[in-house]
């Protein structure tokens, strides 16, 4: 699990240090939202990462207002 968070942690970090700074609080939550749905880009391990990252994903979901799961479908 550990190991988990940190490679999300590090891909944000990536994200934003590669975009460097942001003109508003909107832009910087697309950053991130970018950053997390490019975690598994081909698609293939999406049901057992849903399944582990379940309440994130929620928080996610109402932070992002339902872009998260129409991505999903």
């Amino acid at each position: 699990t550990t190991n988990a968070i940190e490679s999300v942690n590090a891909r944000i970090r990536r994200a934003v240090k590669a975009r460097g700074h942001f003109p508003n609080e909107q832009a910087a939550l697309k950053c991130v939202y970018v950053a997390i749905m490019s975690l598994d880009p081909t698609g293939k391990g999406q049901a057992r990462w849903t399944m582990r990252w379940e309440t994130a994903l929620n928080a996610f979901d109402i932070t992002f207002d339902g872009r998260l799961s129409a991505a999903r479908q």
